[in-house]
């Protein structure tokens, strides 16, 4: 099998390409409110952001929730995310960035925690799923972590070296993900994490995605 030598990006899709944190910060405080918990705002929720989710509910709450909590919170999150998604757009300038990158006969692909069958005509909705050589939503529990799943997706995507992929994502777990298979990562501060949170990494952290894609061409140059 030929490798591939020039970089393959590997993006996130909730709160890298898609601006959805406002949705995401709707979707838990109704979370929160069914089962008696205080909103949160923007700026905590970055800060206690974390996975496995029901850590970062753990640090909200002072224990783990219970299991019935979870069910409750996980489906309220997810039903009331669902409502407000439709509203969110593409971060600023994404279309472009993704043409652009394949124009100039690179690859890349996107990866998410977000449920596989509803990703993908989301993705297709925006217009984008064209860019992808591959597309992958979690298939299994939310909740988790993204390592095994990191290591799927880099297998699939035939031909790909781990050491020329760079992932893209808005999560300290997006780094730890791309450690797990070899890869690098670039984190976005437009997400869930504050910045403090994600230079916690050791990875770069920029603020828009255009100095994402050139970091990431950089670090594999």
């Amino acid at each position: 099998m030929v490798k591939h030598t020039t970089t393959h990006l590997v993006w996130d899709w909730n709160g890298t390409l898609l601006d959805d944190i406002s949705a995401v910060i709707g979707a838990t405080n109704a979370a929160f409110a069914e089962i008696g918990l205080e909103p949160i705002t923007l700026a905590r929720y970055q800060e206690l952001y974390c996975v496995p989710i029901p850590r970062f509910y753990e640090r909200l709450m002072g224990r783990l929730p219970t299991d019935a909590e979870w069910v409750v919170m996980d489906e309220a999150f997810h039903r009331h995310y669902t409502e407000r998604r439709v509203a969110c757009g593409l971060t600023q300038g994404v279309e472009d960035l993704l043409l652009e990158w394949q124009s100039g006969g690179r690859s890349q692909s996107l990866l998410s925690m977000y449920g596989h069958e509803q990703l993908l005509p989301v993705v297709r909705g925006y217009g984008i799923e064209r860019h992808f050589i591959r597309i992958d939503g979690r298939t299994g529990p939310s909740g988790g972590s993204k390592a095994a799943h990191m290591t799927r997706h880099v297998a699939a995507l035939g031909g790909v070296a781990s050491d020329r992929v760079v992932v893209i994502g808005d999560a300290v777990d997006d780094a730890v993900a791309a450690a797990h298979v070899g890869a690098r990562a670039v984190l976005y501060t437009g997400g869930s994490h504050s910045r403090a949170s994600l230079e916690q990494a050791g990875v770069p952290v920029v603020d828009t995605l255009e100095e994402a894609v050139v970091v990431a061409e950089w670090l594999t140059g």
